[in-house]
Order: structure tokens, then sequence, then C-alpha cells
């Protein structure tokens, strides 16, 4: 798995900071931006976090490219909606050489790896039977979820806090959780201070949200109340 920064908004700290500055004063942006020393925007940004008034995050934007993910993983990060999305196409790219992700729970056991190769292996044969039958549009409905994908998702600071909220819980999906974890460290050489609390709920809040399906680490509020 890879995951690269591409781009990011210019000054993120800075322009968060600004644009909450700005709904309580009548000064300009430009004349708000100057006078933000680094200081002053960490205290902002830490007292926003803090109150949890989140709508100034969303004017800071990151693009990043994520490789050597499975399409299962991205059938999960299409449910994080306030998102922008694109991913290699099965229709145009041919994939009779297809690779593919094996979960560790797979690959540590010797029996469930030979027969995840050995069905891989006569799904590769299968498609390139069907891509010489069928138009590869329509042979690609035999490919599996484990079949190796790649994407490029851009997203703002307040739906990344989400994500990592999320997916970076013990209960998240193996391979999401990782994906979470590389992504907060690439946005988090950027901009640190956009994440001061962000991560699982356990981590950052104290409290596990997830009711009767807690992994155990920390007591949920429901078994609280």
């Amino acid at each position: 798995m890879k995951v690269f920064l591409l781009n990011h908004t210019p000054q993120p700290e800075q322009t968060v900071a600004a644009a909450a500055r700005l709904c309580y004063t009548d000064a300009g942006a430009e004349e708000l931006r100057e006078k933000m020393t680094p200081s002053k925007v960490e205290s902002l940004l830490k007292k926003l976090l803090d109150m949890g008034h989140d709508s100034p995050l969303e004017h800071a934007v990151f693009t990043m490219a994520v490789e050597g993910v499975s399409r299962s993983l991205s059938h999960q990060m299409v449910r994080h909606r306030i998102a922008s999305y694109s991913q290699k196409s099965q229709r145009y790219v041919d994939e009779r050489h297809f690779t593919y992700i094996v979960p560790p729970s797979i690959e540590k056991d010797s029996r469930a790896y030979t027969i995840f190769e050995e069905k891989m292996e006569d799904i590769r044969k299968a498609y390139a039977v069907l891509s010489e039958i069928v138009p590869q549009e329509d042979a690609r409905y035999i490919l599996p979820n484990a079949c190796e994908t790649k994407y490029v998702v851009t997203m703002n600071a307040r739906s990344l806090r989400h994500f990592f909220r999320i997916r970076m819980c013990r209960r998240a999906q193996w391979e999401i959780r990782r994906l979470a974890e590389m992504m907060y460290q690439e946005v988090n050489k950027v901009a640190p201070r956009l994440w001061y609390g962000a991560g699982p709920a356990c981590e950052v809040e104290g409290y596990c949200p997830e009711g009767s399906y807690s992994c155990g680490k920390i007591t949920s509020k429901v078994q609280e109340e």
C-alpha cells in the first residue's frame, strides 16, 4: 500500500484560521492572514477544535494518491461522500494479469493461502477467456474484491477528521485502518495543527461510541449509562 500527498491548499493552517477569524471581525481576509502569526494560528485552531467549530476546516483541501489497495477497500472508501474520487477503470484497463491483495488472516494460514491463490489464478484464466468472447467491460464482472486498484482522493480537513475518527478505530477493517493511518501521516507533515485531537474516539475523546460492538479497549457511553 502506498499513499502520496499530491497537492493541498497553500498554507492550509493559515487559511482555516483566517476563515474562522473572518466570522468575528470587519477586517478582510487578506488583512487577517497577514496578521496571523504562527502562535496566533496555533491558538485559534486549538480553540476552534476544542469548541467543535468545524466548518472553517472545509477551506483546507488535500489530494492524495492511493495505490496497492483492494476493490474491497475502495467500496468502503466511497461511503465517505464529502470527497472526490478518480479510480482506475476496470472497464478500460486490461486485467488479465491483475495483482491482488491478500488479507493477513489468509496469508498466515497455509491452507487458506493455497485455496486463495488457486482461486485467484482460476479467475485470471476465466477473465482472459471471457475477454475473448464478450466485451472487456462485461468480462470484468468476474473479477474479485481482492483485485488491486488505485485512485486519487480529495477531501477537506473536516471530512478527513471524520474519516480518521471512524477508520482509525480498532474495529475498522484492517486494510482501511492502515490506509487511514498512512493518510494521517501524510497530511500531518504539512498541517499538524489541523489534526489536533484527530483520531479514534477512544484515544481522543476518552470513550467508545461503538456500544455493544466495542472492542473492549475502553468503556462505551452505552455501557456507562
